[in-house]
């Protein structure tokens, strides 16, 4: 038999009425929203079924939804299938996801930690004053170079993410994404803005990382029973330092 992988998403990917069909279908997804509403105490299916996008896609929304969707789809697949993951991984914050569905975590606190920690991502960059988009069509090269001269200590944007060979995702001020947008631009490349509310992945983040390195003290962790590889190194997550480590790192 084939090995199978599972690829968990990241922000940018919600919608309204993500998860809804699960919900509709599946106790095993009824399950995981209605204990999400618990633990958050506010209706999150509701936000995510029906609700308005600009606010889902506010971070401390948006993050939590994601999460809940990603652990309900997975719950379901297992209950359908029942085939065990070889390798789990995920996007940002789907790595999140993939511990929790791998048992490294309860998915009650899972959903307590991402809250919070978008929370905390929104506060260290108001809505609104950060961006990121994605870069295709250009030489990593040029990227890098682009950014650098762009940027001051007011007007940041670097390189945030290496999502393929053919893609290069920046992030920072808002201002400054848009400048380097408009210099990529006329070297040939094709900019996507990304529909987040904060610039994740950047300098910019580091006050939230400071916070969430505390809370993630307060929680306890398993060893997951799947193999989780980390998409900043690469490697197998293992261990509790590590596994602290790389959720401190994915802002």
């Amino acid at each position: 038999m084939k090995k199978i992988a599972l690829l968990f998403p990241g922000q940018g990917s919600q919608y309204v009425g993500m998860g809804k069909k699960l919900y509709e279908n599946y106790s095993a997804a009824r399950e995981v929203f209605d204990e999400a509403n618990e633990v958050l105490g506010f209706d999150l299916k509701e936000l995510c079924f029906n609700g308005d996008i600009n606010e889902l896609t506010k971070t401390e929304n948006t993050q939590p939804v994601i999460l809940t969707a990603s652990v309900a789809a997975f719950r379901v697949y297992m209950e359908k299938y029942g085939v065990k993951p070889a390798f789990l991984a995920g996007h940002s914050l789907g790595e999140f996801a993939a511990l929790t569905c791998a048992g490294a975590i309860s998915f009650k606190d899972a959903v307590r930690i991402v809250r919070n920690r978008g929370r905390y991502m929104q506060e260290a960059v108001p809505q609104g004053i950060g961006a990121m988009a994605a870069v295709s069509g250009v030489d990593k090269p040029v990227i890098e170079e682009t950014c650098i001269k762009v940027s001051d200590e007011n007007h940041l944007v670097v390189v945030s993410n290496h999502n393929s060979k053919d893609q290069i995702v920046i992030s920072g001020h808002t201002s400054a994404v848009n400048t380097a947008s408009e210099i990529l631009k006329k070297h040939g490349a094709r900019i996507v803005p990304l529909k987040v509310s904060a610039p994740f992945h950047s300098p910019l983040m580091q006050p939230a990382a400071d916070r969430l390195r505390e809370e993630l003290k307060l929680y306890s962790y398993n060893e997951p029973k799947w193999q989780v590889i980390s998409n900043t190194t690469h490697c197998r997550i293992k261990g509790r330092k590590r596994l602290l480590t790389t959720w401190h790192c994915r802002l």
